[in-house]
């Protein structure tokens, strides 16, 4: 199987790229219920799927198991959340985020609602795989869209930054019983190896982490974001500013409560990703924040996010924030 991992890190772990950790959660779950068929685009073998996420599974549990399907998003959705109902727990993979636009009705009038139109008694645990950041295949193949499923009841939202994160936060999806929504970025599938648990490691969904302690401000992100944010804080760190750097991890459920606990010591609060600023999960983030906490806050909340248009070809041209962006934020912030 490809992307295996290749160098022990420690008792009961080895080093893992992204893809390779979310493979291995494929793998588990598979062999241990065999109600998880997995569907999309080239994911058998011997592609593997577009990034090989998926890369060895059709082999070792057969083609039953993992489907690939012609090029029809709606198809690919409508035909998992039918499994879902007859008992089954699928997933959906979704080449780019940006073809989720074609099957929206399936996933926000179909999959978020049966629990709700039902007493609870036909839930839909569906997992649906998708990519984000993919500019070099230009700007339909790119966005963020998160905001659209933090906006829809009935859906979880989860985004890692990092190989273990991808493995356990995708464990816990493949169990649930509700809709999930698993966003992976292209720039972190295999940015680097990280020591991940060789066995079962499940991340519980709605549960913030904090990465860098400190007192002086909050910065909160998460995803492709993270490593940005990390390294601005060590920059603002050899200047004597000493930024909490929270990865949020699930956007839904969300983990308001690490938030709240860190910006109420530090009374200052960043929030950074690469969805559009506009309308993007910053703003409610920075509400709640501000409804929570005003009487705290030594500054109003900022906001870094993309630049409100399409995302295009050229890298150079991103419009993302930048490390240097959250350091000039947070030096103006910690003046207020």
């Amino acid at each position: 199987m490809s992307e295996a991992p290749v160098t022990e890190a420690g008792a009961g772990t080895a080093l893992m790229t992204a893809v390779a950790a979310m493979n291995s959660a494929l793998d588990l779950e598979m062999a241990a219920n065999d109600k998880i068929i997995l569907l999309g685009e080239d994911i058998a073998d011997p592609i593997g799927g577009v990034f090989k996420v998926t890369k060895g599974l059709s082999t070792k549990y057969g083609t039953h198991r993992v489907r690939a399907t012609p090029i029809v998003e709606q198809t690919i959705v409508g035909t998992a959340i039918g499994l879902a109902l007859a008992g089954y727990r699928p997933v959906a993979e979704i080449m780019f985020f940006d073809f989720v636009a074609m099957c929206m009705d399936q996933l926000v009038n179909h999959a978020a609602k049966f629990r709700y139109m039902s007493g609870g008694r036909t839930p839909a645990p569906i997992t649906v795989r998708t990519v984000v950041g993919s500019s070099r295949f230009g700007a339909q193949h790119a966005q963020s869209l998160e905001a659209w499923f933090m906006h829809t009841p009935g859906i979880k939202v989860v985004m890692p930054s990092s190989p273990a994160d991808a493995k356990g936060l995708l464990t816990a999806c493949l169990r649930d019983d509700d809709p999930c929504l698993f966003i992976e970025h292209i720039n972190l599938a295999y940015r680097e190896k990280e020591p991940v648990p060789v066995g079962e490691h499940v991340v519980p969904l709605g549960k913030a982490r904090v990465l860098r302690q400190g007192d002086d401000v909050t910065i909160i992100t998460y995803g492709a974001q993270v490593p940005v944010v990390l390294d601005a804080a060590e920059r603002l760190a050899g200047e004597g500013i000493g930024a909490e750097v929270i990865d949020l991890r699930t956007l839904v459920p969300l983990d308001l409560d690490t938030v709240f606990t860190s910006v109420e010591r530090t009374r200052r609060a960043v929030v950074v990703h690469e969805a559009t600023r506009f309308c993007g999960p910053g703003a409610e983030i920075a509400a709640q924040i501000t409804e929570q906490l005003f009487g705290e806050l030594l500054a109003p909340v900022q906001r870094l996010g993309g630049a409100y248009a399409p995302i295009p070809f050229s890298p150079h041209l991103s419009g993302f924030p930048t490390a240097e962006d959250v350091v000039t934020t947070v030096r103006a912030l910690s003046r207020g």
